[in-house]
């Protein structure tokens, strides 16, 4: 499994603002979003393009075109949602398809409870987006989902990650790409990334931290 830690100054600073628990809402959607764009930048860097011809004011030049139509964006419900707008800002035109799997807090086993996925996934890149990679659970469930679906490329960004996350991602999927902010210490006795960044989803949308 292909995995790029995006070590770049800017994402460095922005993640310590998204773990600095005064960092309210508002903020923590848009510092996000700003990671979820470098995050997808690099992902991005091996897109195939086609040629196009367009009018220049000095008449018509050969240039270089991304089909958006040729990925798609995958968001896990419901904290991928908050990640989404970043990688949207780069790729408007990509069809978002929508997964939506939560968390058994006695279990650790993820439960789907919804599936919309766009047309053609076999032609299409799947970017899978999801703040947290702690288990892996989810996000092996819905790369498994992709795969039935027909999808072949599927490119994974998360904010953060626990190593046993990446080793359970590389044993159940080697054959996918992950592209990450940072990955952290462990996992504790809750499944919870140590440092980590707390409930991604509550501090996105506002919602009570249980």
């Amino acid at each position: 499994m292909k995995t790029v830690v995006v070590d770049h100054p800017l994402v460095r600073h922005k993640l310590g603002k998204l773990r600095d628990i005064q960092t309210d809402p508002v903020h923590f959607r848009q510092i996000a979003g700003e990671v979820a764009s470098l995050l997808a930048y690099e992902a991005t860097r091996d897109l195939p393009t086609e040629p196009i011809t367009v009018q220049t004011w000095a008449g018509p030049l050969a240039v270089e075109h991304v089909r958006g139509e040729a990925l798609t964006l995958v968001p896990i419900l419901r904290a991928g949602l908050g990640f989404l707008p970043g990688v949207q800002a780069l790729l408007p035109a990509a069809p978002v398809s929508v997964i939506g799997l939560r968390r058994n807090e006695t279990t650790h086993r993820p439960e789907g409870y919804y599936q919309r996925l766009a047309d053609r996934m076999d032609e299409r890149i799947a970017l899978l987006i999801d703040p947290m990679l702690a288990t892996g659970g989810s996000a092996i469930a819905a790369i498994a989902m992709l795969k039935q679906a027909g999808c072949r490329r599927i490119k994974c960004l998360f904010l953060v990650a626990a190593p046993e996350g990446l080793a359970a991602l590389e044993a159940a999927h080697p054959d996918i790409e992950v592209f990450v902010a940072a990955i952290d210490e462990r996992l504790d006795e809750n499944a919870y990334i140590r440092p980590g960044l707390g409930d991604a989803g509550d501090r996105l949308f506002g919602t009570p931290v249980d």
